[in-house]
C-alpha cells in the first residue's frame, strides 16, 4: 500500500533544534525517518513524501536514507508550503490513484495502529480517520493545538481545533480514497486550504468514518514541550513484558541513560553485545583469582555487563535495527558469559576448599542457568499471549542471576552465590514446566 507523508512545513516552534523540522533528530533518528520506519513496520512499503521548506536538503537526506534502508521514496514538491497542509496533499493527486495511508512527518505513533487501519474496508468516496477517544486520560496532547473531532455512529460529524463539542482527537493518521483530492479543491474554493477543510467537505456528505486506536499511543511533536514528551514516551516503551524485577527497577533505568548517550554515535547493537560479553569474560577472569578484592571486582564487572546488555536491544528498537541475527547473537554471547562467570565462581570456591561437592554445586548452577534460557522461549510465548497491553509477568532470568552474583561477591560469599543460583534456576525451570504442562 502507498503512504503519503506531509513534510513541507517549517516547524518554527522547534527551530531551536534545527532549521528543517523533518530532519530534527529525536533519539538518534530524524522525525521524518522515524515516521517512515514506523509506517514500514506497520506494513507500508511505498512512500511519497511532500517537501517544501528546505525541500532540497530534506530530499537529499531522504535519498541517502532510502538507499541505506532499501525503502522506495518518491518526492512530491510543494512550492506553496506556506499555505495550508491541504495544498501538500493535493500535490500528490497525480501520483496516487488508489487508496493510500496519509501521515504527518511530525507525528509519532504505535505502528500497530496501521495494522488495524489497513484492514478497514473503504469505498471510492470515503476516508477513514484514526481517532483517539481517550480525551480525559491522554496527557500527550496540547489541548489548545490538537484537532478535535465529534464521532457519531462511527462517522465524523465535526472536526476542527476550536469546536467545543467533541469526543475524540484527530491523530493525523488516515486511510484515504482519491475522493480526498476533489474535497480539498472544493474547500480551497471556499478559502480554506487546510486538510481539515477537505475532511469537513467529506464529513458533510457522511463519507468520513472513524477508526478507534483504543489504548495505542500517538503524539504530535510540534513544540519543545511535546518533543520532551515524545522522548520520554519512546524511552518508557523500551520496557518489555519479559523484564525481570532487577531489569525493571534497576538495570533498565540505568541502561536507558547510557542508550541516550549512544544513540547519536555509530555504535551498533552488535558492538554493544560484544562489549557486554567482554566485560563478563573479564569478570570471570577475576573470579579465577584468589582473594576478596578479585571476587568483588568480578562481581562489579558482571553487574555492569548486565546493565550494558540492555542497551543493545534498546538501540535496536529505537533505531529500527532489530534483526533476528542480532537477537540470536546477543543470546549466544549471554550464554557464554553465564558459563564463564559461573565456572569462574566454581573455581574460586574450589581454590578455597577443594571439595568435590563444590564442583557439583557449580555444575547444578550452570545447568540450571542453561535450562533457564532453554525454557524461556516457550514460557515467554505463553505468558505474552495471556497478557493485556502494558502488563508484565513474573520471570526469573539473567538479570536476577547476575545481580545475585554481584551482591554475593560484595559480601564475599561465592559458595552461597552458587547454592542460591543452583536452587533458584532449577526451581524456576520446574515451575515453568508445570505451567506449560497445565496450559497444554
Amino acid at each position: 500500500m502507498k503512504c503519503l507523508i506531509i513534510a513541507a512545513g517549517r516547524g518554527s516552534r522547534l527551530s531551536s533544534r534545527g532549521n528543517s523540522k523533518p530532519l530534527i533528530p529525536l533519539l538518534g533518528l530524524p522525525l521524518i525517518q522515524r515516521s517512515i520506519l514506523t509506517a514500514r513496520k506497520g506494513g507500508i512499503n511505498d512512500f511519497f513524501v511532500v517537501t517544501g521548506y528546505e525541500g532540497e536538503k530534506v530530499r537529499r537526506d531522504l535519498d541517502r536514507f532510502g538507499q541505506g534502508r532499501n525503502i522506495h521514496i518518491t518526492h512530491v514538491i510543494n512550492e506553496e508550503w506556506e499555505k495550508g497542509n491541504g495544498i501538500s496533499v493535493l500535490k500528490a493527486r497525480d501520483f496516487i490513484k488508489e487508496p493510500f495511508v496519509l501521515l504527518m512527518a511530525d507525528h509519532l505513533f504505535n505502528y500497530s495502529i496501521l495494522d488495524g487501519l489497513k484492514r478497514e474496508q473503504i469505498s471510492d468516496d470515503e476516508i477513514i480517520l484514526a481517532v483517539d477517544h481517550n480525551i480525559e486520560s491522554n496527557k500527550l496532547v496540547d489541548l489548545d493545538d490538537v484537532t478535535k473531532v465529534l464521532v457519531e455512529d462511527n462517522k465524523i460529524t465535526a472536526i476542527g481545533k476550536n469546536i467545543s463539542n467533541y469526543n475524540a482527537y484527530d491523530t493525523g493518521i488516515f486511510l484515504c480514497s482519491s475522493a480526498l483530492f476533489p474535497a480539498i479543491i472544493k474547500s480551497l474554493s471556499k478559502g480554506d486550504s487546510s486538510l481539515s477543510g477537505g475532511i469537513r467537505i467529506l464529513s458533510g456528505l457522511g463519507y468520513v468514518k472513524s477508526f478507534d486506536i483504543q489504548d495505542k499511543y500517538w503524539i504530535d511533536v510540534d513544540d519543545e514541550k511535546a518533543f520532551k514528551k515524545a522522548e520520554n514516551l519512546l524511552i518508557s516503551n523500551l520496557k518489555k513484558a519479559s523484564d525481570g524485577p532487577v531489569s525493571r527497577y534497576l538495570n533498565r533505568p540505568l541502561s536507558t541513560l547510557l542508550t541516550r548517550l549512544l544513540l547519536n554515535t555509530n555504535i551498533t547493537p552488535n558492538h554493544i553485545s560484544i562489549f557486554s560479553f567482554i566485560l563478563s569474560i573479564l569478570g570471570a577472569v577475576f573470579f579465577f583469582l584468589e582473594g576478596y578484592i578479585n571476587l568483588m571486582i568480578g562481581g562489579i564487572l558482571a553487574q555492569i555487563s548486565s546493565v550494558i546488555d540492555g542497551c543493545d536491544g534498546e538501540i535496536a528498537r529505537l533505531k529500527f535495527k532489530v534483526t533476528e541475527f542480532g537477537g540470536w547473537f546477543d543470546a549466544v554471547l549471554d550464554r557464554y558469559g553465564d558459563a564463564f562467570l559461573l565456572f569462574g565462581l566454581t573455581y574460586h570456591v574450589y581454590l578455597t576448599d577443594g571439595r568435590f561437592l563444590y564442583i557439583m554445586i557449580g555444575f547444578l548452577a550452570i545447568i540450571g542457568t542453561f535450562m533457564n534460557s532453554y525454557t524461556a522461549d516457550k514460557y515467554d510465548g505463553l505468558m505474552q499471549k495471556k497478557l493485556k497491553p502494558g502488563m508484565h509477568y513474573f520471570r526469573i532470568g539473567r538479570d536476577v542471576r547476575t545481580f545475585i552474583i554481584f551482591i554475593g561477591a560484595l559480601v564475599n560469599q561465592p559458595l552461597l552465590i552458587l547454592i542460591v543460583i543452583a536452587l533458584m534456576t532449577n526451581a524456576e525451570n520446574v515451575r515453568r514446566v508445570l505451567i506449560l504442562h497445565k496450559n497444554g
